[in-house]
């Protein structure tokens, strides 16, 4: 564990202490810790192995927050209440297409996930990631965030739509258009080989900053993955409500946006910003059809009064 303020706790400490004698004694000695910070420091003394600490925690973590926020959304399906949100109100998923999915997602986690999350301590602390107390500053998190967001947007939009080139489409992609409707559990319902792909821009882009920065907690790396756990939920939700992100941050995504890639099969590839699909042309949607007819209208016209 690196940081100096924990050598008194780690010298009292013995292998037969459970976790809350352990954090018993970072309280004791290390007063000047947050609670969360004194939770952080007993757990990694009472593991005594930094990478399996991470790891656990890393993966439980993935979990609780994935299927935790999925929830909600099962339970809103289910609710004729809620239908007025649905933007594909024709399209509901049973409880079996639910429960399904969510076995197949569990089954990915397992076996693809896991052991990327198990060499994600090892690879990260080699280019200097920091997973000590205290933890960083909160803007200095919320920049860090920010930055990951703008950087996993630009991968995922590009990634995705070669994903979306025939031969690509057929042989990696098309298992996560299983659904044309979304539902919060399909976020992550795809092939192995699409969840390293995209997964490269979540987890890739902290480790691409520490390694130019060398200026990266633990701590706001698991702030991200929550959030972008969030993200890429609610836009599968297929659900958009007066009070979604969207109509606060006119950039912003959103579940309207992906809910019409799913529909259309084609257009609308990034993640969380808007600006990708707006400059390149790539929007899905009537409106966008018809400001791309009109623009080739406008042109033809243009073309022939010369």
């Amino acid at each position: 564990m690196a940081s100096a303020v924990l050598n008194a706790t780690v010298a009292g400490l013995s292998s037969t202490d459970t976790y809350f004698t352990v954090l018993e004694e970072v309280s004791k000695y290390n007063v000047q810790l947050s609670y969360p910070e004194k939770l952080w420091a007993a757990w990694y003394l009472w593991m005594q192995n930094d990478v399996l600490a991470t790891g656990l925690m890393s993966f439980f973590m993935h979990e609780i927050v994935y299927f935790g926020r999925s929830l909600p959304w099962m339970i809103i399906d289910a609710l004729p209440m809620f239908n007025k949100y649905k933007i594909q109100k024709e399209k509901r998923p049973t409880w079996r297409e639910q429960f399904e999915c969510a076995g197949l997602v569990l089954l990915s986690h397992c076996t693809v996930e896991l052991p990327q999350i198990w060499l994600f301590h090892p690879i990260a602390t080699y280019f200097g990631l920091d997973y000590g107390v205290p933890f960083p500053p909160l803007w200095k998190m919320a920049l860090h965030i920010c930055i990951f967001f703008v950087m996993e947007d630009a991968w995922h939009y590009w990634n995705h739509r070669a994903l979306h080139y025939g031969p690509l489409y057929k042989a990696i992609h098309k298992i996560h258009h299983t659904y044309s409707a979304p539902f919060g559990l399909t976020a992550e319902y795809a092939s192995p080989i699409e969840v390293m792909l995209l997964g490269i821009g979540t987890v890739g882009s902290p480790i691409l900053w520490v390694s130019i920065t060398k200026d990266l907690h633990l701590a706001t790396m698991y702030v991200w993955i929550v959030l972008r756990l969030f993200q890429a939920i609610d836009a599968h939700s297929g659900y958009d409500f007066p009070f979604s992100l969207r109509h606060f941050l006119p950039f912003w995504c959103g579940a309207e946006h992906h809910d019409l890639h799913h529909e259309r099969f084609i257009g609308n590839y990034a993640s969380s910003f808007r600006w990708w699909d707006y400059c390149l042309d790539t929007e899905a949607g009537e409106e966008a059809a018809k400001a791309r007819r009109d623009k080739k209208l406008a042109a033809i016209k243009a073309k022939k009064a010369q």
